[in-house]
C-alpha cells in the first residue's frame, strides 16, 4: 500500500514536471505534451480536436497535451456547470465554455500554480467571463457538494498516486444524474517493471496507468453506474512518440470513460 507520503512525493515529482512544462512546454519531462503553435496544433488534431476547435483557443492555451478530446463525449449544454480535473493551459475548458454559454459556467482545477498562471491569462486574453480557474489537488476539490452537472478531464486521473479518492470526491461534487467524461491512458497488459518504476513513465501518463477493470471498479465502488470505458486502438500510434524507442505503446492506449452519478 502506498504510504501518504509517498503520494505526496509523486505529486510533488508531477507538479514539478508540469511547472517546466508550463514555463517552456518544451516538454521538460513531461512526455504527453508538445511545443505549442503548429506543432500542439498537428497533435490535438491526432487526439481528436477539429480545426474549427483548435481555432477557437486563445494564443497558447493548447500545449499539445492530452490522449484525447473529452468534450467530444461530453454532450454539454447551455448552462451547465463543468469542472476539468487538471486543467493545464485551459483548452478543454474554454472549448467547454463556448458549449455551455454565459449561462454556464466552467472550472479548471489544477495543483500547478504556473498552469494557472497561463490559463488565467489566456482568459483576460480571449475575455471569458464564465471560465475560472482555482488551486487544488484533483483529490480534494474546492468545490461544493452537489453543484457540477458535469465532469470532464484529460490524460490527468492516471498521473494520482490515489485514484479511488479522485473519483469519490468527483461524485461528491456532481449533482444526482450528473456525468463523467474523461480521456485517460489505460493499460492493455502488464507493464515492465522498469516501466512501472520510472518517474518520468508516470510524469508521461504511463506508469501510472491501471487496466479497464480496475478503472470500472474504482468507478463502481465511488458509486457511479452506466459506465462506459471504450479503448482507442489507433492511439499506439501517437503513444509511440511520446517515449520513442521503447515500445511502451505494447501495454498502454487511450481510453474514454463515461459514467453517472
Amino acid at each position: 500500500m502506498t504510504t501518504d507520503n509517498e503520494k505526496d512525493h509523486f505529486r510533488d515529482e508531477i507538479r514539478k514536471r508540469y511547472a517546466e512544462t508550463a514555463d517552456s512546454c518544451g516538454c521538460a519531462g513531461a512526455s504527453c505534451c508538445s511545443s505549442t503553435g503548429a506543432e500542439a496544433a498537428e497533435v490535438s488534431e491526432k487526439l481528436g480536436y477539429s480545426k474549427d476547435e483548435l481555432e477557437a483557443l486563445p494564443v497558447d492555451s493548447n500545449m499539445g497535451l492530452g490522449c484525447g478530446n473529452p468534450i467530444a463525449i461530453a454532450s454539454l449544454k447551455e448552462g451547465e456547470t463543468v469542472v476539468d480535473l487538471g486543467s493545464g493551459g485551459g483548452i478543454d475548458c474554454f472549448l467547454a465554455s463556448l458549449k455551455v454559454g454565459d449561462t454556464g459556467h466552467v472550472i479548471g482545477i489544477d495543483m500547478t500554480p504556473q498552469m494557472l498562471s497561463k490559463a488565467r491569462q489566456a482568459v483576460e486574453e480571449g475575455g471569458f467571463v464564465n471560465v475560472d480557474f482555482r488551486l487544488g489537488e484533483i483529490e480534494h476539490l474546492p468545490i461544493a457538494n452537489g453543484t457540477v452537472d458535469v465532469i470532464i478531464s484529460n490524460c490527468v486521473i492516471n498521473l494520482s498516486p490515489d485514484k479511488p479518492q479522485v473519483l469519490r470526491d468527483a461524485y461528491r461534487v456532481l449533482k444526482d444524474g450528473g456525468r463523467i467524461a474523461i480521456s485517460d491512458v489505460v493499460t492493455i497488459g502488464d507493464l515492465p517493471e522498469s516501466v512501472s518504476n520510472d518517474l518520468n513513465a508516470y510524469a508521461g501518463c504511463i506508469a501510472g496507468s491501471v487496466s479497464v477493470s480496475l478503472y470500472e471498479e474504482m468507478l463502481k465502488e465511488a458509486g457511479f453506474s452506466k459506465v462506459e470505458i471504450c479503448i482507442n486502438e489507433a492511439s499506439g500510434e501517437f503513444i509511440k512518440d511520446w517515449f520513442p524507442g521503447t515500445g511502451v505503446e505494447e501495454y498502454v492506449r487511450s481510453a474514454t470513460i463515461e459514467a453517472v452519478k
